[in-house]
């Protein structure tokens, strides 16, 4: 009986250690997990911000090709367009 008792005392003692050899691992792993995603995270936003700079630029452009005063050079210069006087406008009436 004394060598059974023994026998589960080791038992018991080496599942504890495998127990707790095992707890460890599965805290580094995550640890190194969260790590390994929160740089990820940091470069996603590094990226966000970088598209928002150009979107901001961008929008900036697109306001100064469509600003009026450009479409009117435009048409002046490329198609020789001019602002039609109060003698070349015609109103039809039914």
């Amino acid at each position: 009986m004394r060598l059974f008792e023994a026998l589960r005392a080791n038992l018991s003692m080496l599942v504890m250690i495998f127990a707790v050899i095992s707890t460890a691992i599965a805290v580094i792993y995550t640890k190194h997990s969260g790590r390994v995603e929160f740089i990820k995270l940091q470069k996603l936003e590094q990226q966000r911000d970088h598209l928002n700079e150009e979107w901001g630029r961008l929008l900036l452009e697109q306001s100064t090709w469509v600003g009026q005063g450009r479409i009117e050079r435009q048409a002046h210069d490329r198609l020789n367009m001019i602002v039609p006087t109060a003698e070349m406008i015609v109103v039809i009436t039914p």
